[in-house]
Order: C-alpha cells, then structure tokens, then sequence
C-alpha cells in the first residue's frame, strides 16, 4: 500500500534551522512543511511590504532555504511553507533566484495567493468572533485582513508540478494535510478522510512539541538530549492508518503522552474542530505505542466544512512604554519595591497619559498577580522590576521607561541593569468572511 511520509522542519517563525536540516537528510521524508506564520506576524509583514514592495515574507527565508535546498533536492523531498506571510510571490522569486545560483535548474516553485482580503473586510461591519466590537470600531487602524485558507491551493500547486509550495495565511495543519490528500487522490468532500489528515497536520504543526520539548517537566515528565531535539513525521497510508516519529537517534521522545498534549493544544472542542476544510473531530482518537518513539494514529474524523473562513483583521492598538531595573542582595525586595512607589508617583506627578499600567516585581508576583510566588516567604536575593504602560502616543510610552531609568541616580540605592523600550502595539481580531467572494490563485516561479 502506497504511504507518504510527511515531516514537520518548523512550528513557528523563529524556529531552529539545524534538526530541519537533520530531519531533511536522515528522515526518509517526501514532504516538508515548515509552519512559520503567527496571527499577529503577517499584519507586520504587511507593515514592511507597505514600506518595500519586495518585502514582506519571512525574515529567515533565505536561511531556512540556503540550508534545506541542498539536502531536499538531493533527497527528493517537496517542501511546503506558509513563510510567503505577506508576500508568496516575492518569496517565490527570492527562492528561484537562489536556487538558479546553487545550480538546482528546473526547479519549480509555486506562490499561493488569495488569503489578503483587505478591500473585502473594509467593504463590511462583520463582529469580531472573540470579543465585543466590529470592523467599523477599528477601521482607522486597521493594518491587514487574511483569510485562513485551506488545501485547495496548495494541491493545486502540487498537481502543477511544484517542488516547493509558499503560501501566505493557511490553516496551519493544511501544510501538513495538503499532500496526504492530493497522493491519496481523497476528494475534499470525504469529510471523513479529510478530518484525519488534519489530525495528522494537527499533530505535526508544532514541530518539537509533540516530540517532547514543550511536554517537558523535569521531576515529572523527564525528556532526554532537548539540546538535540529531533522533529517529528508521519507515515501515512491511504486506508488512513498512521504513526508519528523522529529521526533514529535524535533527542527527545515521542509517546502516547506527548502525543495527547499536542491533540489538545489550541483545541476548545475536540469533536468540533473548525478548519477551512471541515469540522475536524478528534474525540474518537486513540493513540497506540508501536515501538520506541513510533505512535500509531487511530480514529480522526470529520464533517462539513462552514460556509465561511475566519479572517485575522491586524490592526494598530497604541503603544507600550517599557522599563527595568534589578535590586540584588540583603533588602533587595524592600528596595524594588519602593522603586516601583517611586515610579508610580512620578508618573502622576509628570501626567503620563496611560490607559493601563502594570507595576511588576519579576520573580515575585509579575505572573501569579499578586504576593506569594514559590519561594515559602523566603527574602529573594535578587529581583527585578518592571514598568509597562499603554498609551495612544509613542512620546508618553516613551516617558514611562524613561523615569525608571531615572532610578540609577534618584533611589533607591543598588539598582543596576537598566532598560528601556517603546514600541507600537499590532493586535489581531478575527471576523468570519463568507468562502464564496475569497478567490485563490496560483503562480509559478522556474529557477
């Protein structure tokens, strides 16, 4: 029976080049996908595009490409990627200009596009899904609006011969699910077939996850060599039988446990998963331990597709004014936090003009709010403040890190460390946008 084996080289933008590189050479692999799209990272590409044309795809696409190409040409494997953010096609171009230069000729690389659907949401008044408010509420300082898309247009690309696929804003278990589907022949309304694979892509999306790093807890859930952690593939075959794993002596693990962790990430209903394709259920998964870090994959379904796709509106929302300072030794607490009263009184007193404002001690109450922390009561020997308010400006953000750096000469004593930082807030609201006006196209790059 024909299997595909699928590999995951990156869940996110900032994500380790190297065990893709190893994944790539030892892992056997036909497809690569590399998942490094976040919803707030393509409303900053979309910032820089509007500043360069040519701009506005991943930082590290050509990092990412220089190392891969060579082992993925030499080895066969296709890749798929949503680093194209705001920009598949000058991505695509960027690739085949690369890998003209290496030597790699005919290659054939495709650019998804289709996902930015400003004109459309500024077109409406569609209610945000996951907060009070509308488009109109922000439409001043609305930045960009993209529509998750499904596999459609990546197997389009794959039926065209591509041997690399960039696409802007996809669901994130497409990438992974796309080429199970267009092997396989499924068709897209196999709601059945179609659920599993995105239990599949679900699984591998987040790279080093589901192979033991974010499961990792030492005294309780112990994973050995993270430093070499290895990332994660699935053999699939067409009848829908499936198991995940790593390349052989890599670090990390794969297990039921680990397995279960990343099922549920990011999951509110597991028998009502929402993707562009369909309704994703996964209460009926099992998972079986087949080997050593070799897990079977049992029982995803699905169901019909929504007659609409979610679409992240980024927007510009102020700006954070930022500072720190550290106290060490005997009284450090008492000190940090006469200089968080310091800093709150200036700020009155000069009239910053701040919505919110958050007064930290890092180490004692910066994520539990409030006293306590794990120390038993114990003195800290050392610590940290924190200062961050948001404004509408970036002259008042920048005030608020300025007084506490002030801190060096104004009190109280022993303070050292100091820093500061303004930068602009691009939050992210979603809306749901009607699938029939969101047209997709294809585009192909020949190096």
């Amino acid at each position: 029976m024909k299997t595909i084996r699928v590999g995951c080289g990156a869940g996110f933008a900032g994500d380790r080049i190297e065990p893709a590189v190893e994944l790539a050479e030892r892992g056997r692999l036909d497809y690569l996908g590399l998942e490094c799209l976040a919803e707030r990272t393509i409303a900053l590409a979309q910032q820089a595009r509007r500043t360069n044309p040519d701009a506005g795809y991943d930082s590290l696409l050509t990092a990412r490409f220089e190392a891969l190409l060579p082992v993925c040409r030499r080895n066969g494997v296709k890749i798929i990627t949503n680093m194209g953010a705001a920009n598949p096609a000058g991505a695509a171009k960027v690739i085949a200009a690369m890998a003209a230069r290496m030597g790699f000729t005919g290659l054939r690389i495709a650019a998804v596009e289709g996902d930015d659907v400003l004109d459309q949401v500024l077109d409406t008044n569609l209610p945000f899904i996951e907060r009070q408010g509308s488009v109109r509420d922000i439409a001043g300082s609305i930045i960009s609006a993209n529509a998750y898309l499904g596999v459609a247009p990546i197997i389009e690309a794959l039926a065209g011969g591509a041997d690399i696929v960039i696409t802007g804003r996809v669901s994130d278990p497409a990438l992974f699910a796309a080429p199970l589907i267009y092997e396989f022949g499924w068709d897209l309304d196999d709601w059945h077939r179609v659920g599993h694979s995105m239990l599949i892509g679900h699984l591998l999306e987040c790279a080093g996850q589901v192979t033991g790093g974010y499961f990792a807890d030492p005294g309780y859930k112990t994973v050995a060599n993270l430093a070499r952690i290895g990332l994660p593939f699935v053999d699939a075959c067409a009848d829908g039988t499936a198991s995940i794993g790593k390349p052989d002596g890599s670090g990390g693990q794969i297990s039921i446990q680990t397995c279960k962790e990343q099922l549920l990430y990011e999951v509110h209903d597991p028998a009502a998963y929402f993707q562009p394709d369909v309704v994703a259920d996964f209460s009926g998964v099992r998972f079986t331990q087949d080997g050593p870090d070799r897990v079977g994959i049992h029982g995803g379904t699905g169901h019909k597709r929504t007659d609409t796709l979610k679409v992240t509106v980024g927007y510009r929302d102020g700006y954070i004014g930022e500072g720190q300072m550290s106290y060490a030794g005997p009284g450090a607490l008492a000190r940090a936090q006469l200089a968080l009263d310091i800093v709150r009184e200036r700020i009155a007193i000069i009239g910053v003009k701040a919505s919110e404002v958050r007064y930290d001690l890092i180490g004692v109450n910066a994520v539990h709010r409030g006293a306590g922390g794990s120390n038993n009561g114990a003195e800290p020997e050392e610590i940290r403040i924190r200062v961050a308010g948001r404004t509408d400006t970036a002259v008042e953000a920048n005030r608020i890190g300025i007084e506490v750096e002030s801190l060096w000469l104004n009190g109280p004593a022993g303070g050292g460390g100091a820093w500061k930082s303004t930068r602009e807030v691009v939050a992210a609201a979603s809306v749901l946008l009607p699938r029939a006006g969101i047209k997709t196209s294809v585009r192909y790059e020949v190096a």
